[in-house]
């Protein structure tokens, strides 16, 4: 089954949910690769490391206008640029962020801490020298948004996980995270888990660990094609 699907997609597969949109842009592929969009406090609607699709903008426009497009991994250009060019407006990257700003052909702006008029707030977490992502948590709603430490795609769960580490979290867990009480949880790959979020979170934090030789039978090899292919700016 292919990784990374480099073609275009016609129909993404959609989530609603309270105060946000979440989209598959190719359902099938095995690093079903997440993008999010969230309501601000005026109306307007932010999009997080957003993949292009036939049918996104139909429900984007159910939202409300695209203030801002945000990209949150160092590894999720994805189609930022686009979007940014469709809706006019700039591409926004943490202050700290690496590598994104010379793959998005359309002007950036950097911010700390919150983003615009969101709620959402942000953490740097660069575990590794060639790792940086921002957890992104609103507090109002309890949403949080990992964009690769957290999945539920296939390479990320092992056995009958509902959320899974990204393999080499599992050898140093982030306990940090346990520090997050959320209603709901938004991944760069796979689709949210929506009920049970904190407990799913806790399992997914306290035992990856545990599981770790698991994990390394069931998705070793994934992980290894996933990382190889992730250097491509469209990841």
């Amino acid at each position: 089954m292919t990784m990374y699907d480099r073609g275009e997609s016609t129909e993404a597969r959609i989530r609603r949910w309270d105060g946000g949109v979440s989209w598959l842009a190719f359902p099938e592929e095995t690093a079903a690769r997440s993008s999010h969009a969230i309501c601000g406090a005026d109306g307007g609607v932010w999009l997080l490391d957003p993949l292009d699709a036939g049918n996104v903008h139909d429900a984007l426009a159910e939202l409300g206008p695209v203030e801002g497009v945000a990209v949150l991994s160092a590894y999720h250009a994805r189609d930022a640029a686009a979007f940014a060019d469709r809706y006019d407006v700039p591409v926004s990257l943490p202050r700290w962020l690496p590598r994104v700003a010379e793959r998005v052909d359309a002007p950036v702006e950097r911010f700390d801490g919150e983003l615009a008029d969101t709620g959402v707030r942000i953490r740097e977490y660069a575990p590794l020298p060639a790792w940086s992502e921002a957890i992104a948590y609103r507090p109002a709603d309890g949403t949080l948004y990992t964009p690769d430490t957290l999945g539920t795609a296939s390479p990320f769960v092992a056995g009958d996980e509902r959320l899974g580490l990204y393999l080499l979290q599992r050898f140093v867990t982030p306990k940090f995270l346990l520090g997050y009480d959320p209603e709901r949880i938004l991944v760069g790959h796979g689709e949210g888990v929506f009920e049970d979020a904190a407990a799913a979170l806790t399992d997914a934090v306290t035992n990856g660990q545990r599981r770790l030789p698991r994990a390394l039978v069931e998705n070793g090899t994934e992980q290894v094609r996933a990382l190889v292919e992730a250097v491509d700016e469209r990841q």
